[in-house]
């Protein structure tokens, strides 16, 4: 795949990026940060790069539902089997927008390929699973750490984990829990071993290889199914709420020289989002058709998006504080050189310039009452100009989502 502008875009570092290229953002997208205007479009095609996995459900649901040929430009996508193949792919710059894990975007970012979170795809997709008879030991235990040192006692080793390589989400999600909720060294009180992908870690429980894994759906919903004796003993939802996953990665220059497309893929996203919370058959036939029936039945999609651990949503502030957390053990994995702030990680004005468009019903009620309130003022033209302004000002953050 190729882009006649990459020639001409050389890579920067990430630090030298953000000195010159804050500015280029897109903020004030539909008014919320005061900007008098957007650009028109130079771009006539959209590259897209993602992966054939269950978080990456609004790209199918884009795709099978025909949101993407709404989009006012032609979508070229190409599907890659993990997130460092897209990292890998992506230092030649040809992509516009990547949707896979935050870990690999963070790597992206980090390498000095400018480019920036513009939508979450999901939150807390993580489960912890283990056998049930360890489950049942670690019920009766009264820590974490008793419920490993009596397993290691009574089978003669150490509890297995088998999951993701090291540095990837999942991976990232198993040793902060160890450490910092069941208060365990991840390095000695466990074993982890690194396994290629969910395919590797499903047959790994279904063959009874590992004792555990850290897993996104709809692995845990086609354990349960095939009856293999593992359950959840952990949600990342309940420590670690707003857990991030998968994500959407845009290229500056479609922040900056394209502003619309952005707003206009976003949009689709959004309405993706909607989507699937609405009609869950559709879109386990969406995921199936994509991943493929003979790897995800339609059953089988179907039954996970009921599941807590698939959490789909869009906006990306849902995710902001679990970031900065897998960012930090990003940088002490060696994946990255340093942590990463929220302003090189994030551009949340395309989301809320989007929002503002079209908000929840819920919020849009709120808002249109704001704004009779305005009205009322406005017609009542009271002496205090100061109740006129704190009005327009609420009514200015609720268009922008705040």
């Amino acid at each position: 795949m190729s882009n006649s502008k990459e020639g001409s875009s050389p890579l920067i570092s990430r630090r030298r990026f953000l000195t010159y290229g804050s500015a280029a953002g897109i903020a004030g997208l539909a008014g919320c940060s005061g900007a008098t205007g957007s650009q028109g479009s130079s771009l006539s095609e959209l590259s897209v790069a993602y992966m054939p996995i269950y978080p990456d459900m609004q790209y199918f649901v884009m795709k099978e539902q025909g949101f993407i040929d709404e989009l006012s430009v032609q979508v070229s996508g190409e599907v890659f089997s993990d997130g460092p193949s897209i990292v890998q792919a992506s230092a030649t710059g040809d992509f516009d927008v990547m949707m896979f894990g935050i870990v690999p975007a963070m790597i992206v970012i980090d390498k000095g390929i400018p480019s920036r979170i513009t939508a979450a795809n999901i939150q807390n997709a993580m489960e912890i699973l283990a056998r049930r008879s360890f489950a049942e030991v670690w019920d009766d235990s009264d820590t974490g750490k008793e419920a490993f040192e009596r397993f290691e006692s009574e089978e003669g080793r150490k509890f297995t984990f088998g999951t993701f390589p090291p540095g990837s989400v999942p991976d990232i999600l198993l040793r902060y829990w160890l450490s910092e909720i069941v208060g365990v060294d991840p390095e000695s009180a466990v074993d982890i071993t690194p396994l290629s992908g969910a395919g590797p870690v499903r047959q790994a429980l279904l063959s009874n290889k590992i004792d555990g894994t850290s897993i996104m759906e709809p692995v845990p919903t086609i354990a349960e199914q095939e009856d293999a004796p593992f359950q959840s003993i952990a949600w990342a939802g309940d420590f670690m709420p707003g857990q991030p996953a998968a994500v959407t990665l845009m290229h500056d220059r479609i922040l900056s020289e394209n502003q619309e497309i952005a707003k206009e893929f976003i949009q689709q996203h959004k309405r993706a989002t909607e989507f699937i919370q609405t009609n869950p058959a559709q879109t386990a036939q969406a995921a199936s058709s994509v991943i493929g029936e003979s790897v995800l039945p339609v059953e089988t999609a179907r039954k996970a998006i009921d599941a807590r651990a698939s959490d789909f949503i869009s906006n990306p502030r849902n995710i902001a504080d679990g970031a900065d957390i897998f960012s930090s053990y990003a940088a002490t994995a060696g994946k990255i050189e340093e942590p990463l702030t929220r302003e090189e990680l994030f551009d949340f004005e395309v989301h809320e310039s989007v929002w503002a468009l079209n908000p929840p019903p819920s919020q849009k009620h709120q808002l249109n009452q704001e704004k009779q309130k305005v009205s009322v003022a406005l017609f009542a033209r009271s002496n205090s100009g100061s109740s006129l302004k704190v009005l327009q000002a609420r009514s200015l953050s609720l268009a922008c989502g705040n």
